[in-house]
């Protein structure tokens, strides 16, 4: 699974760099060779050929453009209308077409999310954008980075279910409402536990977004941060507040310019959430985990993605029998293999075989069997050396499974559905 990730940020007309950021062992680019991958782009793009992806034997290049979507009113406004270019190589094993593209979509969002889209679009003075750019790093690294989230593939929201999770909703509700707002969540490690109604109207991206950049950012006991909604308001800033309330689990405001930072802290923390010390607590110890063991999971599952459709969430775990049982369940399969084997699995699911969920604009495999079949297939598995997966889909949920590499092949659809109904109907999800 080792392997480097390098990105590249670039003015589209210029093609001046704006930063590059990269991931493990990788090294910084010549301007030689970033201007040449900018301009095999360019030229493509001159003769009317629009190329979004290659790949040589080990590392695979993806371009994005991204313009403004208001770009009429920037040239009556005289400003300099610039897009912005975005290229990505991965040599990551696990590292496809649909998640790179993925990723290029919520970086520009990221910059978006950090420093609003006025400042991408209208460039005047490139050293300046450079330096606001700088904000943005912390949550493009962790974009970047492999972690303990699945939202930047899945496009939904990481979740944890907690057994407290109406009391601690009801507490979230009366919280933000004294704080004169109508969007705050409750996150344990950049993972959602509770959120107002509001919040999860926000566009699926900026809830994940959101989680992220609380997630991405150093633990502190309070923050007043200035951020756009990529989607919902990309030009007009708002103020995330957060609160620590105890270690990696943190409560969050989206609002105006009011309340101040130091009013909610002093009035409406403690008064809050000072009841529930021990519900608090139980998240954070259940951040890992994702779920609560209500009853145990088979003993052959090693990795876990539940993914609610119809809500843009998931569930995601890589020791779903409980920290103190990983070593005597997952010992064969790393970590780090188990989380690359279930985004590989998630990515060819979606690609081939459940099509229904890539939008139109994003990569897609087409299988040849798919021809002269009248069915979309619903359900899909991979047997390797050292594993085995299991998909499934129905119409509210995903779920992908990896198991031990002993598992009778027979017995993976039985236990996937038994798997799915314990997690939708006893936690539920």
């Amino acid at each position: 699974m080792a392997g480097s990730v390098q990105l590249l940020c670039l003015a589209t007309s210029s093609g001046v760099p704006l930063y590059c950021r990269s991931k493990g062992e990788s090294r910084q680019l010549p301007f030689s060779v970033i201007g040449s991958l900018n301009g095999v782009h360019m030229f493509g793009s001159n003769q009317d050929v629009l190329l979004t992806s290659t790949c040589t034997d080990n590392t695979r290049v993806c371009w994005r453009v991204f313009r403004d979507r208001c770009s009429v009113e920037i040239v009556l406004t005289c400003c300099i209308a610039v897009c912005i270019t975005l290229i990505v190589m991965s040599s990551e094993e696990d590292a496809s077409d649909l998640y790179l593209s993925r990723l290029l979509d919520n970086v520009f969002s990221a910059m978006v999310l950090v420093i609003g889209l006025d400042d991408l679009v209208n460039l005047k003075n490139v050293e300046r954008l450079k330096r606001e750019l700088r904000a943005c790093y912390k949550l493009i690294d962790s974009l970047l980075a492999a972690s303990d989230w699945m939202g930047d593939l899945t496009l939904c929201v990481d979740c944890v279910v907690s057994p407290d999770a109406a009391i601690l909703q009801e507490a979230l509700e009366v919280f933000v409402a004294a704080a004169e707002s109508n969007f705050g969540c409750l996150m344990v490690m950049g993972k959602v536990v509770v959120a107002t109604e509001k919040w999860w109207r926000l566009a699926a991206q900026e809830v994940v977004l959101l989680a992220w950049l609380v997630g991405s950012l150093a633990p502190s006991s309070s923050r007043d941060y200035p951020i756009y909604l990529p989607h919902g308001s990309p030009t007009v800033p708002h103020r995330l507040l957060t609160f620590q309330l105890v270690p990696g689990v943190d409560v969050c405001l989206l609002c105006g310019p009011t309340p101040s930072l130091q009013q909610v802290q002093s009035e409406l923390v403690e008064r809050f959430w000072s009841p529930l010390l021990e519900p608090l607590k139980t998240c954070f110890r259940l951040h890992h985990s994702s779920f609560p063991a209500c009853s145990p999971l088979h003993h052959s599952i090693v990795g876990l993605l539940l993914i609610n459709r119809e809500q843009n969430k998931n569930l995601f775990t890589l020791q779903p029998h409980g920290v103190e049982n990983t070593q005597q369940h997952g010992a064969i399969l790393p970590p780090e293999s188990r989380r690359s084997v279930l985004r590989q699995l998630y990515t060819l699911a979606v690609s081939a075989y459940f099509p229904a969920d890539t939008p139109d604009d994003e990569p897609a495999l087409h299988e040849e069997f798919h021809a002269g079949f009248t069915h979309s297939p619903s359900e899909c598995y991979v047997v390797a050396e050292d594993h085995k997966c299991y998909g499934i889909q129905t119409q509210q949920h995903q779920l992908f499974l990896t198991f031990t590499a002993d598992t009778p092949t027979f017995a993976l659809r039985n236990i996937a559905t038994k798997t799915l109904n314990l997690l939708t109907k006893e936690v539920p999800f």
